[in-house]
């Protein structure tokens, strides 16, 4: 169970590009997610986008006016009652940053799935989104049908029956279908009200080795800082298990790769916890649930530009083992999801490289062995346990397309 302070959960916010996921997340928490100077410059999320917010209730006004982020209710004036802290993992949409998008979906609880009024439905990578939080194993799921504001009412209920045709069957096919305006924050509480119904805070073992995904690494140093003034490098992501206190040492798996004697090997790494912080709250304990940043004392240069993204962190010599080479028992889609034309999928073959999300982390795998198990030969190490599951993508006219998944075996 996260503190008062902590979130309990991480809610994805997935769906086709430039269908609104950035600005809905800033109508709920009142954050801009897009911070980087080319996201701001071109107008989409490029990296992983966070936002914490508190789902509150007015205990004097009917459903579902009542549910709101306000601490004074905007209707009639009440203080209201928090019921959760929650964070939002804002994912990007565009189909060049898929590999993004899974390492996002390996934090999330469950998701709202963003679609636009005033497109045909489904886009491809509203289709690829869908599919990919199927692989990972996220089945609690909102859908916010975004920019009513620009579609007539005929309009928003032909595209409403394209979205229940397009989720028939699918791990969205009971999801509810709320008709939203980011932009004018028009039935946010009717949103507010769904997540809180089909979207619970999953159990947490606080009390089991402490486990979390690194999904982005810094150097919070401003440049010309002196050197007393430097501080070390931080983690991000989120803590599925256990806890992490202020001063605890902790491991970093794979580690980081390192060059001796001609020859390159992952190193893993061990740390002390400098600081712990969630948005701009301090905590001196970090329990699971919500999104996490670590202060370390690691030389920044070791964090910087998510150098470290990907990797495991733990206490030390619990964490899961580090994988060269990995078997996968190989479960394909009859097709290709992401593209306009939707092509077959054929059997994976050896010599074939394929890209694999592994938890927060990915990596390209050159199939040496096939059949109902295929063993990869890995460019770059993973942490991950056997049982867990890997989204596999394949290169297809330029681009990675999502064609399966496989399970971590002996």
């Amino acid at each position: 169970m996260a503190s008062a302070d902590q979130a309990e959960i991480n809610i994805g916010m997935i769906g086709h590009v430039d269908h609104g996921k950035t600005t809905l997340t800033r109508a709920l928490s009142g954050i801009w997610t897009d911070k980087h100077s080319e996201e701001m410059k071109r107008g989409i999320t490029i990296r992983l986008g966070y936002a914490d917010t508190t789902f509150r209730r007015c205990t004097e006004c009917d459903e579902p006016q009542c549910y709101t982020t306000s601490e004074v209710c905007d209707l009639c004036g009440t203080e209201t009652k928090a019921l959760r802290k929650v964070s939002f993992v804002d994912a990007p949409g565009h189909e060049t940053l898929m590999a993004t998008m899974l390492s996002g979906a390996a934090l999330m609880n469950g998701a709202v799935l963003v679609i636009a009024a005033n497109e045909k439905c489904p886009q491809p990578q509203t289709r690829e989104h869908l599919m990919a939080l199927d692989i990972i194993g996220v089945k609690n799921i909102v859908i916010a049908q975004n920019k009513i504001e620009l579609v007539s009412r005929e309009e928003a209920l032909e595209n409403y029956k394209q979205i229940k045709a397009f989720t028939k069957g699918t791990v969205a096919e009971a999801a509810p279908v709320i008709p939203i305006s980011a932009q004018h924050a028009v039935n946010i509480d009717v949103l507010i009200k769904a997540i809180e119904d089909h979207i619970p805070t999953p159990p947490h073992d606080a009390d089991a080795p402490a486990h979390m995904f690194v999904a982005r690494s810094f150097d919070i140093n401003k440049p010309g800082a002196m050197p007393e003034n430097i501080v070390g490098g931080v983690l991000g992501g989120s803590l599925t298990d256990g806890r992490i206190t202020v001063g605890q040492e902790i491991e970093i798996l794979p580690g980081l790769l390192t060059k001796e004697q001609g020859v390159s090997q992952f190193r893993p790494l061990v740390t002390k916890v400098a600081s712990l912080s969630t948005g701009a709250l301090k905590l001196e304990t970090a329990m699971p649930g919500g999104l996490l940043a670590i202060g370390t004392e690691l030389d920044p240069s070791i964090t910087k530009s998510d150098a470290l993204g990907g990797c495991v962190v733990g206490d030390p010599g619990t964490l899961p083992p580090v994988w060269e080479t990995i078997q996968l028992e190989i479960h394909l889609l009859e097709r290709v999801v992401g593209s306009e034309e939707e092509t077959a999928v054929t059997d994976i073959k050896r010599g074939e490289p394929l890209m694999l999300n592994v938890g927060t982390g990915k990596t390209i795998g050159v199939v040496a062995a096939t059949g109902k198990k295929a063993r990869l030969n890995l460019k770059l190490p993973v942490c991950s346990s056997v049982g867990d599951r890997v989204a596999i993508s394949r290169r297809i006219g330029g681009r990675w397309r999502l064609i399966g998944y496989g399970i971590i075996t002996e």
